[in-house]
């Protein structure tokens, strides 16, 4: 038997970690959670082998309690919680406490360091992507041996399609019902990972540790235009939709965020963080970062780690059976 700890596993990326990790009956799971009692960890109680371990996973005596008598450890630190500062602090620092406990392999959730891509212009800047971008560059430069590590380094997930990257009523439409896929992407292709899949990527690096030792697998399920995904949709719904490509100003004049000035982490971190980004800053940067295409994924490589991985936006529509709903499953 292997115990893992998973830290963010009640948030939408650790859930589908756990539940594709509880599949293998030779591992139990423990999952640090401020609230036993929320909907998704009790959701999580019903899988096999799990257990919570009330308390923050950003709390040096929590992780030292949790770190024993532990083999694996699967950490998604919350950036929207911390900010970049503390996110880049706890990265490291959790690698640093899962050497002290001698973990046998550590598998960090990255993100792209749309930053470094971008040449550290001012417009690619994002706090949530650079501070994991951050870990990543201080893993990379840390030995495989005689603790394994290995990076999924992920892009925006496809259930967001249910959340804020949903479809809206058309308020200029000359037809009843028509909705608008709106973002500023422009014309590029942006990546989108189904989240089942993201899980299964996980469990690939548990169980092939010797070839995900030293790896950073950037997984998506496929790049695609806002116009397909919207002209998709259609075919797949019979709903009209459309895509409208929007500035930066008038994404966030549509209340995508009750207060798009308001800083990241600021719960935190404290408001008076000069470190700290607003949701305007730090999602201009995001947003540019896929819009001009920065980042790249080899999906020879995915299909090799997973055959049977859902391959398209059409495919991931028909088997959750997206509407274009808030909500989902």
């Amino acid at each position: 038997m292997k115990t893992i700890l998973v830290i963010g596993g009640t948030g939408a990326q650790g859930i589908p970690v756990v539940k594709a990790l509880a599949t293998n009956p030779e591992y139990t799971i423990k999952i640090i959670t401020r609230d036993t009692t929320s909907p998704s960890a009790q959701y999580l109680t019903t899988l096999p082998s799990v257990t919570l371990i009330p308390g923050t996973p950003y709390s040096e005596p929590t992780l030292h309690s949790a770190l024993s008598n532990t083999d694996i450890v699967f950490a998604n630190t919350n950036g929207f919680a911390l900010g970049e500062k503390a996110e880049i602090y706890w990265g490291i620092r959790l690698y640093e406490l899962c050497r002290q406990h001698a973990i046998s392999h550590f598998i960090y959730a990255g993100l792209e360091y749309g930053s470094k891509l971008g040449n550290f212009l001012p417009k690619y800047r994002c706090g949530h992507l650079d501070g994991k971008g951050k870990v990543v560059q201080f893993l990379s430069a840390q030995p495989t041996e005689p603790m394994k590590w290995s990076v999924i380094t992920s892009c925006m997930y496809m259930e967001a399609l249910w959340e804020f990257l949903r479809p809206y009523p058309d308020p200029d439409a000359d037809e009843p019902g028509r909705l608008v896929f709106a973002a500023p992407l422009g014309e590029a292709r942006c990546p989108l990972i189904c989240l089942e899949d993201y899980g299964r990527y996980v469990r690939w690096m548990v169980e092939n540790a010797e070839q995900s030792n030293g790896l950073e697998l950037h997984v998506a399920t496929e790049d695609v235009s806002w116009e397909e995904l919207a002209a998709t949709f259609s075919e797949v719904t019979g709903k009209r939709a459309v895509y409208k490509d929007v500035t930066l100003d008038e994404y966030f004049s549509s209340g995508i965020f009750p207060d798009p000035e308001a800083k990241i982490g600021g719960k935190e971190a404290g408001r008076d963080d000069a470190t700290l980004m607003s949701y305007r800053d730090n999602f201009s940067g995001f947003w540019n970062t896929w819009k001009d295409q920065l980042t790249q994924r080899d999906y020879l490589i995915m299909d090799r780690v997973l055959p049977d991985r859902v391959r398209s936006v059409r495919e991931w529509m028909g088997l959750v059976g997206y509407d274009g709903g808030i909500g989902g499953c």
